[in-house]
């Protein structure tokens, strides 16, 4: 049992205190991140809660001349994404740490699958930091009171991948 609950600590290490647990977004949505990116050159682009690095790693296999990171607070999602990096000899960056501590104006496009409790600071975050030019999307999860710029469907029927252009 106290290899199970220390398992489980590291897996949702973060949940109690961010109020997001983990949540995997799938290949169709990546694909239709990578569709939504501006074309034809490079991007820094960055997953905050990047779990075990889906996302970041297929961007990075997409758009080799980008660079594409994830931030995770959890310590095992992280230590996971790393390592996959790591086998795949991803340029693919994983930061272990709290998004709050970054500055999203350094990139062309922030990726978010947190949970409505983290919405709104994650909005006031990037209306102060983020600059013209750049996107921020949230799979699933709105931002009250800022009507989004577009509006996906990635899986027919399922949630919606929403941006705000800056």
């Amino acid at each position: 049992f106290l290899v199970i609950f220390l398992f489980l600590l590291l897996l949702y290490w973060s949940t109690y205190r961010t109020q997001v647990p983990y949540y995997p977004s799938g290949r169709k949505v990546w694909a239709a991140v990578d569709a939504a990116l501006p074309p034809g050159r490079p991007l820094r682009v960055i997953d905050i809660g990047s779990g075990i690095g889906g996302l970041v790693l297929a961007l990075q296999r997409r758009r080799p001349e980008s660079t594409v990171e994830g931030i995770e607070l959890a310590p095992l999602p992280w230590l996971a994404s790393h390592l996959r990096a790591l086998a795949t000899r991803s340029r693919a960056r994983f930061i272990r740490g709290d998004y709050d501590k970054l500055d999203l104006g350094q990139y062309d496009a922030v990726f978010a699958y947190l949970s409505p409790a983290a919405m709104g600071a994650l909005w006031r975050k990037a209306a102060r930091e983020m600059r013209p030019g750049s996107t921020l999307f949230s799979y699933e999860f709105i931002i009250e009171d800022r009507p989004p710029s577009r509006i996906v469907h990635p899986v027919a029927g399922g949630p919606a991948l929403y941006m705000w252009d800056f």
